[in-house]
């Protein structure tokens, strides 16, 4: 199991409990009130507004919890001021991790996330510590059951998109970071709904994990930084086989 995608499969098979679930929520609200206040609550005109609405509402948000986000990002009623912070580290084992976050007490949340990787037996390192082995490229996804992949693949093409890979019955379209509005936008444009359009950290290479208990501590310490209100995202550089999976308790 290859962690470039955020073990995406490992967290869809959970059970999502309503605990869980309100932590989910908080997220998708967390990055609509940010991205209402840097471009404004327009999702027209606003792109990265326009794909949190539409990845939230995809997750099941309530329409009153993306209004009251906007408004709140607008500056109604809002005295909470969300920052876009970047930490870096090791799992057990050597594996990078780089966590994406939005958060109102920078201390706090540092705090956490230093326990979380000393507890797990990591390491939190210093900006930059890891991120260089990271390349960020956007991501569009389609459900494969819904989408012609010869169609897609020649749109795409057309519009400068880096790759088209299948995964989980699912088509992702790569972009770069400088083209990927023009991608998304235009594959809408001519008839392709996505499921989600985000931007994305693709590990230049792959560490392979063989022990069990490292395995197990990767593992538990992903699944503490992903349950943590303040973190949005996490990328890591692991690869985890299926048989070793089945034996570890995560």
């Amino acid at each position: 199991m290859s962690g470039h995608s955020k073990w995406s499969t490992i967290k869809h098979k959970k059970a999502k409990t309503d605990s869980l679930r309100a932590a989910e929520f908080q997220k998708f609200s967390r990055e609509i009130i940010v991205a209402s206040k840097l471009g404004g609550g327009d999702p027209a005109g606003n792109f990265r507004l326009r794909t949190a609405i539409e990845k939230a509402k995809a997750a099941g948000l309530p329409n009153d919890n993306i209004k009251r986000a906007i408004e709140k990002g607008c500056g109604s009623g809002n005295n909470e001021n969300y920052e876009e912070m970047i930490y870096e580290g090791y799992a057990a084992g050597g594996v990078a991790v780089v966590i994406e976050a939005m958060t109102d007490n920078k201390n706090r949340t540092a705090g956490d996330i230093r326990s979380y990787f000393t507890k797990f037996n990591g390491n939190l390192g210093e900006t930059g510590c890891v991120g260089w082995m990271f390349d960020k490229k956007g991501c569009i996804t389609f459900d494969a059951d819904s989408v012609d992949y010869e169609k897609l693949f020649e749109a795409a093409i057309n519009l400068d998109a880096e790759d088209i890979v299948e995964e989980d019955d699912e088509y992702k379209v790569y972009t770069s970071v400088a083209n990927f509005q023009t991608v998304a936008e235009g594959l809408e444009s001519e008839g392709f709904k996505s499921k989600t359009a985000e931007f994305t950290r693709i590990p230049q290479n792959m560490i392979e994990v063989t022990d069990e208990k490292t395995a197990q501590n990767i593992m538990r310490l992903l699944n503490k930084l992903e349950e943590h209100d303040d973190v949005q995202n996490v990328y890591a550089n692991f690869d985890i086989s299926d048989d070793i999976m089945e034996k570890i308790d995560v």
